[in-house]
Formats: C-alpha cells, sequence, structure tokens
C-alpha cells in the first residue's frame, strides 16, 4: 500500500488514481479515505485525477498517540502534496475535512502555489464550540459528552451516529440504508481510540477565522440546513462571508453525511464548480 511520511515520522497512506487534473479529498472524523469512494470513481470516470489519504490515527495511517490537531493535518496534508508533486489541484474537504483543507490551502497550498480551487463540504469552520465571540456555536459540553461515549463503548458510539444524525436517518420518514451504516462503522473502528478521542477537540475547538481570511483561491461552500452535526447557522455562511473568493450552496434537506446519501446532487455540483 502506498504511504507517505510526515515530519515526525507518522505513515499516511493515501489513493492515487488516474491522470489528469488533481482532485484531493480530505474525509471527516473518523472516517477514512473510503468514505469517498463514489465521489473518487465519478471523477475518475471523468478524467480527473483523485487521491484521498487517511488522516493521522484513522483508517491504515499510523496509530501514534501524538499530532491530531489541525496544524499536524495541514503539514501532512502539503508532505503528501509535495511527495506526489501536486500542481493546480482541487482541494475538497468534507466535515473535519473541511477544516483541514481550509488550514493546508492558507498556511501551505496557497503559498506554495499548488491550489487551484477549494470546496468545503459540511465543513466544521469556521468555529463550532460556542464562546463569546462566537455565540451560535455548541456549548464545549456536547463536545465533552461525545468523548465519553467514546470512551465508554466506542463501537456502539459509531453505531448511534450514523444510525441516527448523520446520515439524518432519525428523521420522520427515512429510511435507513444498514450497509452504509455498517461501512460507516468499519471505517471508524479501523482508526484509533486516542487519535478519535483527541479529533474531537481538534474539529471543535480550532478557530479558523484566519485562515479563511487568507485563502484567495476560488472556494466553494456547501452545506445544508439540515446538518444536525454541523449546524448550518454557526458554519457554512460564515464561512462563506470570511473567504476572499467564496460561494456558498445551500441544501434544504440533505444530511451531513450528503456526499454518500444525495452523491449524484453533490457530485454535480462540485463538477460545476470545477469546470468554472
Amino acid at each position: 500500500m502506498p504511504f507517505v511520511t510526515a515530519q515526525d515520522g507518522v505513515d499516511i497512506f493515501y489513493k492515487d488514481w488516474g491522470t489528469g487534473q488533481p482532485i484531493v479529498f480530505s474525509h471527516g472524523w473518523p472516517l477514512s479515505a473510503d468514505d469517498w469512494d463514489n465521489q473518487l470513481l465519478f471523477f475518475l470516470g471523468l478524467g480527473y485525477r483523485v487521491i484521498a489519504h487517511d488522516r493521522r490515527g484513522h483508517g491504515r495511517s499510523s496509530q501514534g498517540a501524538e499530532g491530531h490537531d489541525i496544524a499536524h493535518y495541514a503539514a501532512d496534508l502539503a508532505v503528501l502534496a509535495e511527495a506526489l508533486d501536486l500542481k493546480d489541484a482541487i482541494h475538497v474537504g468534507h466535515s473535519t475535512g473541511g477544516g483541514e483543507v481550509a488550514a493546508y490551502v492558507a498556511r501551505h497550498g496557497e503559498p506554495q502555489g499548488r491550489v487551484a480551487k477549494a470546496a468545503l463540504i459540511s465543513a466544521v469552520p469556521p468555529l463550532m464550540v460556542k464562546t463569546e465571540a462566537n455565540p451560535l456555536g455548541l456549548p464545549k459540553e456536547a463536545f465533552d459528552g461525545l468523548q465519553a461515549q467514546l470512551a465508554a463503548n466506542r463501537s456502539k458510539f459509531y453505531r448511534d451516529l450514523p444510525e441516527g444524525p448523520f446520515y439524518g436517518y432519525n428523521r420522520p420518514g427515512a429510511k435507513p440504508i444498514e450497509a452504509v451504516i455498517a461501512n460507516w462503522w468499519r471505517q471508524g473502528m479501523m482508526g484509533g481510540a486516542k487519535a478519535h478521542y483527541d479529533g474531537i477537540v481538534a474539529f471543535s475547538q480550532t478557530d479558523f477565522t484566519g485562515d479563511l481570511q487568507k485563502i484567495t483561491v476560488p472556494t466553494l461552500v456547501m452545506h445544508s440546513e439540515d446538518d444536525q452535526i454541523v449546524p448550518y447557522v454557526a458554519a457554512g455562511p460564515l464561512s462563506a462571508k470570511l473567504l476572499k473568493n467564496g460561494r456558498l450552496i445551500t441544501y434544504k434537506d440533505f444530511p451531513h453525511g450528503m456526499p454518500t446519501t444525495h452523491a449524484d446532487a453533490i457530485n454535480a455540483d462540485l463538477l460545476a464548480f470545477i469546470k468554472e
């Protein structure tokens, strides 16, 4: 399996398929590159080079005890981009991956001239936790509760999330798909408990305001008003306003995991943005 080695020795697994303009996908917590299967095959079939990696501590990457923060996530992505010599790349991030993309583009990708565009899907920026400056965020106690559930019974926790709010299967009239739920659980359990535990702090307490303000490449923000994981009011619209060259697409009834449940719509909107 292909790996690159981060600056602190962590091995980062990645997939790299096809030729043409590269599209790099950063996955959500606590999943892996496999969560992008639909998008990888879709864009590969259109002639793009598609790349997706497992974040440190996730999937097939090393499960070390340290470095589970946004700065390391962004630096790891920079190592991958440099190792593959990616140029004119489009970076797409979902949820926590959206934070990773924002930090990478602002701190590494744009300064190095490697990035053409970016897309943030159901993404955590600008800041998830509630503070005096961010009154629309979620209280810190909500994220403390996630850590407590993970520590108590990670396997059960990783069934409850996809069975419920992640894919909107708790909504009236929803029709849960067991294979989708099981695949989420599979990806989560491949990763390390320590990385996932620390990752909750990383995605909830990192303030991406400065990163968003530094980004100048065209950036598409895609968010649903019915996102139960990263609430719309404190995320998508605020990120779009902070970006110098940002555009917001709002969906009404899609869930947080909309790249899976509504792949056709998400892929079509991404493709239109990429081809602009």
